[in-house]
């Protein structure tokens, strides 16, 4: 059973273009369920059924599992089955019946319009350090980077002319993202008097952001810089990087832009990852209604 295992997991990442760690989670989920298998006497995928695929289910209920992870394991467990129809290892998919949690998807964080622009004008003073944070932070809400897309980003893939920067996003698919005035002249200081600074002769490359020792800057260290800036910008909530991206889409949608758009800015492969941006600005409505409208105002 596990040979065609290895198999699925070749076929996840080499041809759908998977990343090694949700080949890894997939293929580790569906050795559980290998092993569960065998222990009511199958032992080859053929001879699965879907009263042993309902079990499996089941198990995984009464496991307690969270939802998520139930939801990720039966996931594999499909998708595997549709890889065996499709490799003629069996003519019908064992799966069709089962059914899986219901996902109760948690409304991204956001940030406001205004606790946006007291982070950007964190970073002050016009030294190295300060231009390209500057410059990251600008970038990083401009565009509505993953942080590793942030951190990855070479000179090459910049076009500052026309405002683009060229981004490899989730399974090496590459996407083009406007880049705004702001951050644009942002980054053009940063090339000019601040990059200069961290280029170490030996060690650098051709990557945008620089540590002091001349490297690629790490997701660790815009986490931190996130945060400190967070804490300086006096702003109260707790401001992860992503949250940056959440707020991108957030400010995007409510001020009029189309949710294609958002998802090709994005990178979402699909519009319904997208469309959760719509359930935030409706809460953000709700929520202004609730307090600005005088019919839901106390009376005095």
């Amino acid at each position: 059973m596990q040979e065609l295992l290895s198999d699925f997991g070749a076929t996840l990442s080499l041809e759908r273009g998977r990343s090694a760690k949700t080949v890894e989670a997939y293929e580790g989920d569906l050795r559980q369920a290998a092993l569960f298998m065998s222990g009511r006497g199958r032992t080859e995928w053929r001879e699965v059924n879907r009263e042993d695929a309902a079990a499996w289910a089941q198990e995984l209920n009464d496991r307690k599992l969270a939802t998520s992870s139930m939801a990720r394991k039966l996931s594999a467990l499909r998708m595997f089955a549709r890889h065996l129809v499709h490799d003629s290892v069996r003519s019908d998919e064992f799966t069709e019946l089962i059914e899986g949690p219901k996902l109760r998807r948690k409304l991204p964080e956001t940030l406001t319009i205004e606790e946006i622009d007291r982070i950007l004008a964190a970073p002050v003073g016009g030294s190295a350090f300060a231009l390209r944070d500057r410059a990251m932070l600008e970038l990083f809400y401009s565009s509505g980077l993953r942080v590793s897309e942030l951190c990855g980003l070479s000179l090459q893939l910049l076009d500052l002319e026309n405002g683009l920067v060229r981004v490899w996003g989730k399974g090496s698919k590459e996407r083009i993202v406007p880049v705004g005035q702001t951050a644009g002249a942002a980054i053009a200081a940063y090339l000019e008097s601040g990059r200069p600074h961290f280029v170490k002769s030996r060690k650098t490359g051709s990557q945008l952001f620089l540590s002091n020792r001349g490297t690629a800057i790490s997701r660790k260290m815009v986490w931190v810089l996130v945060k400190d800036y967070t804490r300086k910008a006096g702003v109260e909530k707790p401001v992860k990087p992503h949250l940056l991206r959440h707020s991108f889409a957030t400010h995007l949608l409510g001020g009029g832009a189309d949710l294609r758009a958002i998802q090709e800015m994005l990178g979402h492969a699909s519009i319904g990852t997208t469309q959760i941006y719509t359930a935030v600005e409706e809460t953000r409505l709700v929520d202004h209604h609730a307090k600005y409208h005088p019919r839901n105002k106390d009376e005095v």
